[in-house]
């Protein structure tokens, strides 16, 4: 059986392509360009959502934080990916907080729009549902791997999800570079930083990866990651 990176890792469409022209117009006029410094805050855990991001450009970390304060990223947006639609769909506080990895830029469409269209389109609703529910199961999924597997098994398929993330859009077929802090990859993937830069080293050494520098790394050897992982 060959190991299918899908399971794992979900790829956003666009929400708002192929929504009728009225409800498109709507979230159009409605938006608003705002760019964001790397390291800033865009919405925190247990805040009021406010509206929906469309990710323009850039990289954004979404985290919960332990009563140690420690952080585990849960997720890593990148381009064309909507952000904080789920929180306002329930009516609920942001579960989750989510920080600029890199400088990026959003398209914002405020709460009370998006709600009105929403609302009117059953476009919008079954494009919102289909998401929801496939991105339930990479969800449970990944959970499941990082619940029962040791933390070797944890890292290789934090890579693969990784390689995939970091893809240069229509050089998919290039190995990706991973710009990802060593705080950020443990956090990732759960485990302490110390045990994570043994883990990338031995991969180094057998030739899998190539590290540059305390952030960048380039996967060499998919196939064995993909062996690493045992999830077959």
């Amino acid at each position: 059986m060959a190991f299918l990176i899908e399971k794992y890792h979900f790829k956003t469409g666009s929400l708002l392509e192929g929504l009728p022209d009225k409800d498109f117009r709507i979230l159009k006029e409605s938006m608003e360009r705002i760019e964001i410094n790397k390291d800033k805050i865009i919405f925190r855990e247990g805040s009021n959502p406010r509206g929906v991001f469309i990710l323009r450009k850039g990289k954004v970390k979404i985290y919960q934080t332990n009563r140690e304060g420690m952080e585990q990223i849960v997720y890593i947006y990148k381009k064309g990916e909507i952000m904080g639609y789920r929180p306002l769909v329930c009516n609920e506080t942001h579960p989750v907080s989510a920080v600029a990895l890199e400088n990026c830029v959003v398209s914002f469409i405020p709460k009370n729009k998006f709600l009105l269209v929403l609302n009117s389109s059953l476009s919008l609703s079954n494009r919102l549902l289909v998401n929801l529910a496939h991105e339930f199961t990479v969800w449970t999924n990944k959970i499941s791997v990082f619940a029962r597997y040791p933390v070797r098994e944890r890292v290789a398929l934090s890579l693969l999800i990784l390689n995939e993330k970091y893809a240069k859009e229509g050089y998919e077929y290039l190995p990706s570079e991973i710009t990802l802090s060593r705080d950020d990859l443990s956090n990732y993937v759960g485990t302490a930083k110390e045990t994570l830069v043994r883990m990338l080293q031995d991969l180094k050494q057998r030739k899998v990866i190539k590290a540059e520098g305390r952030k960048k790394i380039i996967i060499l050897n998919t196939k064995e990651l993909e062996a690493v992982t045992n999830l077959y």
